[in-house]
């Protein structure tokens, strides 16, 4: 069993995390990474990511009539490589400094968005998405701005399903290629399954913020996460 510390405070940021999620369609990862860097920051990525690979199965149950199967098909193959780039920064490189650039970059395109007109969703979108979004989650476990930037315009279900469906299986990628390179250790995963409770428990509490998103709100609370991420990454690699 993980110190009771470390599930007080990292389940706590666990279930706000899944909360947010479950009503906008992601923020499990950026709530609670910054928390479990500070706690416990040899648990990380795997650890979380063992966590985060819950919650779009739950999402799924409800949602799955709305995912976009046809932007699954072409970003989700692109996360490889990004997955495989990942885990070379977790490897060799310097997460800090990444989670810098990709923080200001997110920041930049949610400044972006809000300035100029939609981004289309094409295939050369998708995979460019795709593997940002592999590269970043396997790395600081943060994926989903990316993808949740080029779906903005979208209804609030299909945005919920589709991003379920991309981290359902990119989570997948990203733990086979942590596994593959040496980069999951058996500590992490036994971290990471202590706080699957906590991920079912903000499931549960999350579905009454849906009510609020599907009035009309997506858009709204997806850039202010999607922003709320970006800063999170950059203060997330500072620390």
């Amino acid at each position: 069993m993980p110190d009771p510390s470390f599930l007080l405070i990292a389940g706590t940021a666990v279930v706000l995390g899944a909360i947010l999620q479950t009503g906008v369609g992601l923020g499990l990862g950026l709530v609670a990474a910054p928390v479990v860097v500070v706690v416990a920051p040899s648990l990380m990525p795997g650890a979380l990511l063992i966590a985060t690979a819950v919650l779009p199965m739950f999402t799924l149950t409800t949602e799955w009539r709305h995912i976009d199967w046809r932007g699954l098909a072409w970003g989700l193959p692109a996360r490889i490589p990004g997955s495989v780039a990942g885990a070379w920064v977790v490897a060799t490189a310097d997460r800090a400094a990444l989670g810098v650039v990709v923080g200001t970059m997110v920041l930049a395109a949610v400044g972006l968005s809000l300035w100029s007109g939609r981004v289309r969703i094409t295939p050369a979108t998708l995979m460019a998405a795709g593997a940002v979004s592999g590269l970043t989650s396997t790395a600081t476990s943060i994926g989903g701005p990316p993808v949740a930037l080029l779906y903005q315009h979208e209804p609030a279900q299909r945005v919920r399903g589709t991003l379920a469906g991309f981290f359902l299986f990119g989570v997948a990628i990203s733990l086979g290629v942590l596994a593959a390179a040496g980069q999951l250790h058996a500590r992490e995963v036994h971290a990471g399954l202590w706080l699957v409770p906590f991920v079912i428990a903000g499931f549960l509490a999350g579905r009454r913020l849906t009510r609020v998103v599907d009035a009309g709100r997506m858009r709204a609370a997806l850039l202010a996460v999607v922003a709320v991420s970006g800063a999170a990454l950059v203060a997330q690699s500072v620390l």
